[in-house]
């Protein structure tokens, strides 16, 4: 799998052109907003929104000075949106820094963000360039939409395929479409070319998001997030409960033992999220199978949320009984792979800045590629370089790291 560096590769002059065009869209005579806007660009993310951009004008054409401008837009009110989402949110962190409500408050951030917004809207109407502010305004309306949407049905843990596709279509794929649409359209690409790259970001955007979301439920933590996390945050309300098959069965067996077992389906009962890891090993385990066969058709009736993981799709799954098997088919499935080389990086950088240690970028990055398999190895590694340093009295560098 490419990573994020090696697809940039051919539009690594234009991104960097780029930064000093989105500086300049932001200036103001305003120090405050200076000061803002420098914290902003200093706090940049993987800059996939240009990295689309600009591979779609390359692909249809040449980059010129309205891709930049496409770029640009697309990038401020991006930046408003995220900032106004923090609002909120409440939240008071944005990729591993502190947001800038947490910072400057909410008037100013919300201030900040219709600025942000502003500057993008002019920069089309100042260059007459209303074919990518169509594009983008089009976008803008449908991440809203998505976002109301998502609040509406969220209210019940009970959306169903269809709602889900066109929440994450409009609240994600949206922004990533218009990207590849706004490159497409700023080289002069017909109405046919243009729609097709604006398909292509769609499909992209919507294959984010769902692997995204299923990061939420991932069974080694390979993201460096509590399993379930997502859903507490937006639902504290709600009753989640992650527990492998293991414990489930020692659970089910213990209480069949003291004669409690209707207690044990009661309490199961009462779980509106019930995530089961290692499913797959209760294979040959009847009694199990089938009080887990009355709690996931109790759970399913209620309209509340299982999410099972297995090493095994479930067409592949053996032990178990049919009734079972194909009511597992009735979800989603997918595979979930081991985190890549630079979420591995984004998980140390994270957990560092949670720890308030600073460990330099070679050292991240050694750590990153020599430890693949899990959160757990990432972050075992770390904590024992973090104690030879502590124990030797010796800085972190990357002798260091590659010595321990």
């Amino acid at each position: 799998m490419l990573t994020i560096d090696q697809i940039k590769a051919p539009i690594a002059p234009y991104i960097e052109e780029f930064e000093k065009h989105f500086r300049d869209s932001m200036k103001s005579p305003v120090p405050l907003l200076n000061t803002i806007t420098r914290y902003i660009i200093k706090r940049k993310g993987k800059q996939m929104r240009p990295m689309f951009v600009f591979l779609t004008a390359k692909v249809c054409g040449e980059v010129n000075e309205s891709t930049h401008h496409a770029a640009s837009l697309i990038e401020l009110l991006h930046t408003a949106t995220l900032i106004h989402d923090d609002v909120v949110d409440d939240s008071n962190e944005r990729r591993g820094f502190f947001s800038l409500n947490a910072l400057w408050k909410n008037k100013i951030a919300v201030l900040v963000g219709d600025y942000l917004l502003s500057r993008g809207l002019l920069l089309s109407l100042g260059n007459e360039e209303y074919h990518l502010l169509k594009i983008v305004s089009n976008a803008t309306r449908e991440m809203s939409e998505g976002e109301l949407l998502q609040i509406e049905k969220a209210r019940k843990l009970d959306i169903e395929e269809p709602v889900y596709f066109e929440i994450i279509r409009k609240k994600t794929a949206s922004l990533i479409a218009s990207c590849c649409a706004a490159g497409a359209a700023s080289v002069g690409s017909d109405a046919g070319t243009i729609e097709k790259m604006r398909l292509f970001g769609e499909y992209v955007g919507i294959a984010f998001q769902i692997k995204d979301d299923l990061f939420d439920y991932e069974k080694n933590l390979a993201t460096g997030k509590p399993n379930g996390i997502d859903i507490k945050e937006k639902h504290p309300k709600k009753t989640v409960l992650y527990v492998d098959a293991h414990t489930f069965e020692t659970q089910y067996t213990e209480s069949a033992r003291k004669n409690v077992r209707n207690d044990f389906l009661h309490f199961y009962q009462m779980i509106d999220v019930l995530i089961i890891d290692d499913v797959h090993e209760l294979a040959g385990k009847e009694g199990t199978q089938n009080v887990f066969f009355q709690i996931f058709n109790f759970l399913h009736q209620k309209n509340k949320q299982l999410i099972l993981t297995s090493d095994k799709p479930p067409v592949e799954l053996q032990g178990l009984e049919k009734r079972l098997l194909s009511r597992f088919k009735w979800g989603l499935s997918t595979e979930i792979t081991a985190p890549d080389f630079e979420t591995r990086k984004n998980i140390l950088r994270k957990k560092n800045y949670l720890d308030g240690l600073e460990i330099p970028e070679d050292v991240i990055e050694y750590i990153a590629h020599n430890v693949t398999s899990s959160i757990r190895e990432l972050e075992g590694a770390r904590i024992s370089l973090l104690a030879h340093s502590t124990l030797n009295r010796q800085e972190i560098t990357l002798d260091l790291a590659i010595d321990v």
